[in-house]
């Protein structure tokens, strides 16, 4: 077989065993941010929570995230993706389901801060672990693989959840059957992971002898390459210039797109009802538009994988997102429908920037090096998602109108964009970069 038939074989096997379980397991987690913004619909009335008590309650699971995002990337290190991602799994499903039955503001925000910790660097193991068995320009098609369950179970979830808070089983409200919808699966897919997951290519049992030793001689050639260009430890990746800025970058990103996601059902239902819609229809609205955010997240993943480019691939789609997400909420009045799409707009361009993003620190870094840095990015990116949430809860009570908060989070994600596109160096660009040119020399 020849090396290009004997990388596409690889890469399509590599593909079908690990995308679409990363894709389920992914699905739950992003479950937990839907559900919460949905529950909001009801949780908010039937314990008596204003909008700042629910933002800050939504907000403080990436506080308890943020703090064990990077030790927790350690612990993967050590005893292997495998058990480690099982572990968070079966955690964080047992406190979904605790998540249930609270009843006042601090057993709420107890119970998200603990989830955040339970969750705490599922994210950054799963890329890591990924960019351990692909090639680095698959890297952004493989990520997309699996993140496109963000705007996909975003679409499902309108659905589910919008049922669910039509029910009362059992005694329970549809907001509490939301948080166990989420536990049950979460911790079924943890133990499944236990035994499906490999945690090196050698330990493989579905690749042939001759696929397995092209894609360990491959990766390994890369690596080899990158460390010659970074030889980084895990600590030292979490001082490197880069690594930094793109923290800072991915939090004001983060700022923006949890501060519109934790209020989409509850800024959608405001624009719904002036047309008279029920809660259920409002999930037929808000599908479609997370359909779209999934197709355009592949479209650009594919894309910046095409032209070796990342930063600016990142840096367009938030500014779109932000321009749109401003213009959504002052012609609301004049159009509900040119707001919805809009919305749409806004989330096509907050989704997309993820596949290019996240390939940019496997672009430069590789193993436990890698996984720091991702680590450290996504715990502070993340930090916007404790303050997002919040200030936007703040502002709504105090002014009585999203439209401050939606300027304050589009101007939050074009600063994201400058970030990441003027300060970011040789990783946000392999083609034509310091990285590349180091690379040439070396070969």
């Amino acid at each position: 077989m020849d090396q290009l038939a004997l990388e596409r074989s690889t890469t399509k096997k590599v593909t079908l065993r690990l995308i679409p379980f990363l894709f389920l397991c992914f699905s739950i987690s992003v479950l937990d941010r839907v559900n919460i913004g949905y529950a909001a619909l009801q949780i908010n009335n039937d314990l008596g929570f204003s909008n700042a008590v629910f933002g800050f309650g939504a907000g403080i699971f990436f506080l308890g995230y943020f703090l064990l995002e990077v030790p927790g990337s350690a612990m993967m290190a050590k005893i292997g993706p495998r058990k480690w991602i099982s572990r968070i799994m079966v955690t964080w499903g047992i406190l979904a389901f605790l998540e249930t039955f609270v009843h006042t503001p601090i057993q709420f925000y107890t119970v998200r801060f603990l989830l955040g910790v339970a969750e705490a660097s599922f994210y950054p193991c799963m890329v890591s672990y990924l960019s351990g068995f692909y090639q680095t320009k698959h890297h952004a098609k493989a990520i997309a693989g699996f993140m496109v369950a963000i705007p996909s179970t975003n679409a499902i979830g309108a659905l589910l959840c919008t049922y669910l808070l039509s029910v009362n089983w059992f005694g329970l409200a549809g907001w509490q059957w939301l948080f166990i919808s989420e536990a049950i699966p979460s911790v079924i897919l943890g133990v499944i992971c236990y035994f499906y997951l490999d945690d090196q290519i050698e330990k493989v049992n579905w690749l042939n002898k001759e696929e397995k030793k092209w894609l360990i001689d491959v990766t390994t050639k890369e690596k080899l390459e990158k460390q010659q260009v970074k030889h980084y430890t895990f600590l030292q990746a979490l001082k490197d210039r880069d690594v930094l800025i793109l923290s800072a970058g991915y939090f004001c990103w983060m700022v923006g797109y949890y501060g519109i996601n934790m209020f989409l059902p509850t800024i959608s239902k405001g624009l719904s009802e002036k047309i008279s819609l029920s809660t259920q229809s409002m999930g037929w609205i808000l599908f479609p538009m997370y359909i779209c955010a999934m197709v355009t997240m592949i479209l650009v993943g594919n894309h910046s994988d095409k032209k070796n480019e990342r930063r600016w691939h990142v840096a367009v789609c938030l500014t779109i997102s932000a321009i749109a997400m401003i213009v959504s909420s002052y012609i609301a009045n004049a159009s509900i429908i040119l707001s919805f799409v809009f919305l749409t707009i806004s989330l096509c361009g907050a989704f997309g920037a993820y596949a290019p993003f996240w390939a940019i620190p496997p672009s430069f870094l590789t193993g436990a090096a890698a996984g720091g840095a991702i680590a450290l990015i996504n715990s502070i990116g993340n930090l916007g998602g404790f303050f997002g949430p919040y200030i936007v809860g703040y502002i709504k009570d105090t002014t009585g109108s999203f439209n401050i908060s939606m300027i304050f989070l589009g101007v939050s994600m074009i600063i994201s964009s400058c970030i990441i596109v003027f300060l970011v160096k040789q990783s946000g660009k392999v083609k034509s970069s310091k990285f590349e040119k180091k690379l040439k020399k070396i070969s």
